[in-house]
């Protein structure tokens, strides 16, 4: 919970390439065991700190690369599912050449799509070679920084914070507003907030205080109620946008005038982190869906499964009674690996994403679109099973 929408920074080498004494520089504390002898650093070490102009940011130490033996093969493989969490990575190397580890590395973060940066370290053993780093820099366009654990405190990590800020991708850092473009100051935007037996017990759910704090950041009233105050409430107020809890959105459309907009936190979600046009395209799919075809649910979190669950009772009900069709349900839950071959699956439904960053949650349905598997999201499946998802997407122009 405590590293959910913070952007990921993965800490990658091989062995004994001073990645630990790189990350406690940056992080200037003792988070990573230093040490002389390679494999130090076993598993992936989590460290939250704070960045200037980014806010707080994850950073995540793994053990080498070139790890050998039973338990180091384990080991390299729990560093290449840590790719799928990250959001930049920082290979350190302590030579001026490119070996096969690194090469795969690049490889990967290419094939991902993930921007990288390269440390130089240990420059005071090693003495750096400019015109190989430069043939680096050129052949792969990427920002290659010095560094050594002897510098003074004051110089330490400077230059790479700094190029951490310059290649960390927009949508890791959510600088981008969620409702910007369907606001202006002093728009009355109205945000239903069921109080059920899935609300949290006594705090609002992520995407609905983010959604607060932009509607706040834009200079926006804001009036907030549970689903079945709303006639009472559209007596009173007549608001510029309507915000719904996904799961109430048949009860919601059904009670807001149709020329008032209205859409879904969820659905504010998929445009905010995801691939927007390609998720409405994946919507539509659900009416190619076939008796036994598989359909895949991906949530960001991890937690108690109720009676009425969204993800594991309401959407398979709700689609299942929209196609009639006798369909097959899986659901994965965070960073868990994918049961089979994505290519089992028929649809992939990702939930809104409130716990990962947006090149976490891209990460996550890249496999199944690189497949050409349609992928939708909660807010706009459960829209189109209701037969309102053409109103849900209009305020975007669709």
């Amino acid at each position: 919970m405590l590293n959910s929408m913070k952007p990921h920074i993965g800490i990658f080498g091989k062995r004994n390439v001073g990645k630990s004494s790189v990350i406690n520089s940056l992080t200037g504390q003792e988070i990573s065991i230093v040490s002389e002898h390679a494999g130090t650093t076993t598993d992936v070490v989590y460290k939250s700190i704070e960045l200037y102009d980014i806010g707080p940011v994850v950073f995540m130490d793994t053990a080498g690369i070139d790890d050998d033996g039973e338990l180091g093969h384990k080991r390299v493989l729990t560093t290449l599912k840590a790719i799928k969490k990250i959001d930049l990575a920082v290979m350190v190397m302590a030579a001026d050449d490119l070996g096969r580890h690194e090469l795969e590395l690049i490889k990967t973060f290419t094939k991902k799509k993930i921007a990288w940066i390269m440390v130089r370290n240990k420059v005071d053993i090693f003495p750096v070679m400019p015109d190989k780093l430069e043939k680096i820099k050129n052949k792969y366009f990427c920002d290659i920084l010095t560094f050594s654990c002897k510098w003074p405190s004051k110089d330490k990590g400077r230059d790479i914070i700094g190029a951490i800020k310059e290649n960390l991708p927009e949508k890791s850092f959510n600088m981008q507003s969620i409702m910007g473009d369907l606001v202006q100051r002093g728009s009355h935007v109205l945000m239903i907030c069921p109080v059920d037996s899935e609300a949290p017990e006594g705090r609002l759910i992520l995407p609905q205080v983010q959604a607060i704090r932009d509607a706040l950041d834009n200079d926006c009233i804001i009036t907030i109620a549970k689903e079945h105050e709303i006639d009472l409430v559209l007596k009173k107020i007549n608001p510029d946008l309507v915000i719904t809890d996904s799961q109430a959105f048949f009860k919601v459309s059904a009670a807001v005038p149709a020329d008032i907009p209205l859409t879904s936190f969820s659905i504010l979600f998929a445009r905010f982190k995801g691939d927007f046009e390609t998720f409405i395209h994946g919507t539509r799919q659900i009416d190619n869906l076939k008796n036994g075809d598989k359909v895949l649910i991906l949530e960001s979190c991890t937690h108690h499964v109720n009676e009425d669950d969204i993800g594991m009772v309401k959407i398979p009900r709700w689609i299942r009674n929209y196609t009639g069709m006798q369909l097959d349900f899986e659901t994965v839950s965070g960073f868990d690996e994918i049961p089979g071959e994505i290519s089992d699956y028929k649809l992939v439904i990702q939930c809104g994403g409130c716990m990962f960053t947006g090149k976490q949650l891209l990460n996550r349905v890249a496999p199944a679109i690189e497949k050409k598997i349609p992928v939708t999201n909660y807010g706009m499946a459960i829209a189109y099973a209701l037969g309102i998802f053409d109103r849900a997407i209009s305020v975007f122009g669709h």
